[in-house]
Formats: C-alpha cells, structure tokens, sequence
C-alpha cells in the first residue's frame, strides 16, 4: 500500500523544509504559507484523527507547538498566532496535521484566508530563508535549553 502524503512528508519523502523533529513528530514550513513562519506538525505514524494519537504523540504534537510559537513571535513579532487542526472531510492530508500560523491581518480576514476565499499575500521571505532562520533559532533554544 502507498503511503499517504502525510506520511511522506513527515518521514522527509518528499521536498520538505524541516524546522524541528523528535521520534514522534516533524514540523515543516508549509509550501503555500499565509505569512513567513506558517508551520505544519504531523505525526511520523499515519494517524488521521486526534484521537489516534497516544499519549507521547500528542504530548509531542503540543511541545512542539509551542516552540513553533515561541520562535514565530521571536523571529516575526506577529499580531497573533493561531494554532489549530481540521478534521476528517476538512483535513485535505488524510493525515493528521496541526498548523501553527502567524496572524498579522483583521481577524474577520483570516477565515477567508484560511479556507482560501481570499488572496495570500507574498510572505515577507522565501521558504528557504525562513527555513534557515527558524531552524537556526529552534536549534539555539533547544541548546540553551540543554545547558540549564
């Protein structure tokens, strides 16, 4: 059986830009982000639904979710963040994934943004920059981290 795309990209069979991972999670750039910073966290299993998850996956999901957004509001001073994951007919991966997004528009925007009823406007950078540029920080506060 083929592997979903979800499982592709988190286990980097495909052309990802990779900002951080663990056993059980990758987070990659998304390749059509709504502003510089706009992250996907899948599982490395396939796993569809929340609910598949076991307990160090989801743990691992929501840590890495925070240092996703920790390092946006760091690297990218945004208005906001919003973290969220769509479920079964509205999950276009067929694969459990959770974005993290970086919010500098009006918020009665960010639904037309999000379900693409509106124009994405050109990030601030390309992928490959915010790609160095998180990866760089993620790896500076993981070593700090370690040090303390």
């Amino acid at each position: 059986m083929e592997k979903c795309l979800g499982c592709r990209l988190a286990n980097q069979e495909e052309k990802v830009y990779i900002i951080y991972e663990n056993d059980h999670v990758t987070c990659l750039l998304d390749h059509v982000p709504h502003h510089a910073g706009h992250t996907l966290i899948l599982p490395k299993k396939h796993r569809v639904e929340v609910m598949e998850m076991d307990t160090e996956e989801s743990l691992s999901v929501m840590k890495a979710s925070q240092l996703v957004a920790r390092t946006i509001y760091e690297l990218y001073e945004p208005d906001g963040v919003t973290i969220c994951q769509n479920g079964g007919v509205y999950s276009e991966l067929s694969h459990y994934h959770m974005h993290v997004i970086p919010r500098s528009e009006e918020a009665d925007r960010f639904g037309e943004l999000f379900y693409g009823n509106a124009e994405v406007e050109e990030p601030s950078e390309t992928l490959e920059e915010t790609h160095i540029n998180m990866k760089t920080y993620i790896n500076r506060l993981l070593e700090q981290e370690n040090l303390e």
